[in-house]
C-alpha cells in the first residue's frame, strides 16, 4: 500500500534530491555556469546602481527563468540520449527545441537587463 500522508522527513529528502540535480547541473553542464557568471554580475550590477524593487523582481525572475530552461533543457538532453543514443533526427530535433527553450529565456533576460540597466549606464535612468 502506497502511503501518501503528508511526511516532514520525506519533504526534507525531496530538497536533498532537488540540491543534488543543482550539483548535476553545474558539475556536468558547462552553460550552467555562464549563465551563473552573468547572474552574478547582474546582481553586483544592481547593488552598484541600486535598482528598484520592481527591477529587482524582473531581474530575479529571469535569472530563475534562464535557470530552468537549463535544467529543464539539460533533462531533455540527457533522456533523450538514454532513449535513442545513436544518432536520430527526431531526437536532435527534440534537443534542438530545448536548446530554443534556454536561447529564448537568455534573449527575455538580456532585454530585460537592458531596459533596466542601459539607462543608468548612460545616465538617464
Amino acid at each position: 500500500m502506497n502511503d501518501d500522508r503528508f511526511s516532514l522527513k520525506k519533504r526534507i529528502k525531496s530538497f536533498r534530491y532537488a540540491f543534488a540535480g543543482l550539483g548535476v547541473l553545474f558539475k556536468y553542464e558547462h552553460n550552467s555556469w555562464i549563465h551563473a557568471v552573468a547572474a552574478i554580475c547582474v546582481i553586483v550590477a544592481g547593488f552598484l546602481f541600486r535598482i528598484s524593487y520592481v527591477e529587482w523582481i524582473a531581474v530575479i525572475i529571469v535569472i530563475g527563468m534562464v535557470f530552468s530552461a537549463e535544467i529543464f533543457n539539460s533533462s531533455i538532453e540527457r533522456i533523450a540520449d538514454y532513449i535513442q543514443p545513436a544518432k536520430d533526427g527526431r531526437i536532435r530535433d527534440i534537443k534542438d527545441l530545448g536548446s530554443a527553450a534556454v536561447l529564448v529565456t537568455a534573449i527575455t533576460a538580456a532585454a530585460v537587463g537592458i531596459m533596466i540597466f542601459l539607462p543608468k549606464i548612460i545616465g538617464l535612468g
